[in-house]
């Protein structure tokens, strides 16, 4: 039986404590929490935020849409997912 893990991470200035599997689930979710916390830095750099829990519902949107992007076109080559996932981030940026 694998030992739980407890973990503490740092979302948009808020800790949460977090139990995992394992120390290889801990890498991935501490590279998640930074690839958050950029983007939460990047929004507020470059729009004027009024909540924060807008910013944190911009990030949740834009990670969604990248995974719905992939996984529709998982068949096509990276280039074409590339181009797909920059159009989305263009739409989601203009609509800020």
């Amino acid at each position: 039986m694998e030992d739980k893990l407890k973990i503490k991470v740092t979302i948009g200035d808020r800790v949460y404590p977090l139990t995992i599997n394992s120390e290889g689930e801990e890498e991935g979710v501490r590279k998640a929490v930074k690839k958050i916390n950029d983007l939460i830095k990047r929004f507020e750099e470059n729009y004027e935020v009024r909540d924060k829990q807008d910013v944190l519902a911009m990030c949740a949107l834009q990670f969604a849409s990248l995974q719905e992007v992939k996984s529709i076109y998982n068949d096509q080559d990276g280039e074409e997912i590339e181009k797909k996932l920059l159009e989305m981030s263009e739409v989601l940026d203009a609509h800020l």
